[in-house]
């Protein structure tokens, strides 16, 4: 979900790196001549030159590449889609990252027993059978919602608690809390 900010900046680029992916999305707004590199080593990224723009899908400052610093010009969040497909307000939410990290429940527990809502950006790493079992040993029911590819037309969500949590492979989101 491109906003209008990021068009205007794609669009006046001379550089852009990106994802194939993330080039792909924002192909229609590339201008011709504009020398468009796909990312091969996200390491190296803090030496691109200071007049790159950088396409990155996700949340760039959630666990995206907001961390590069320079102009940082955010689409819709998955975290805003995700709150405003459920009717769930943002300030109920507290955003935490499995994606390419280790999975923490203590973390995820601690908020639901504060009868704060988490949302979980995941992913194939991300075991949430294992962290719903560990919620319900704990003795927290809560509702458990797998929203994927939001804002695309293969848009998915699944619901159900963390009794019987609904399946979850790939890059997802999670919402576990109180919905109802």
């Amino acid at each position: 979900m491109i906003t209008l900010e990021a068009i205007e900046a794609i669009r006046a680029a001379k550089l852009i790196y990106g994802s194939e992916r993330a080039v792909a999305l924002a192909a229609d707004h590339i201008p011709p001549g504009c020398d468009v590199r796909v990312i091969r080593d996200y390491r190296s990224l803090r030496s691109l030159p200071d007049d790159a723009v950088v396409l990155s899908t996700g949340d760039p400052m959630l666990s995206g590449l907001g961390y590069l610093g320079g102009d940082v010009i955010p689409g819709i969040s998955s975290m805003q889609v995700a709150c405003a497909r459920l009717g769930l307000s943002l300030l109920r939410v507290v955003p935490i990252t499995f994606h390419g990290r280790k999975m923490d429940p203590e973390a995820v527990a601690f908020e639901l027993e504060h009868g704060r809502c988490v949302f979980l950006l995941a992913d194939d790493s991300t075991d949430l059978d294992e962290l719903c079992r560990y919620l319900e040993n704990r003795g927290i029911q809560r509702d458990v919602v797998v929203l994927r590819d939001l804002g695309y037309p293969e848009e998915r969500i699944n619901v159900g608690t963390t009794r019987d949590p609904p399946e979850a492979r790939g890059l997802f989101s999670v919402v576990i809390g109180e919905l109802r």
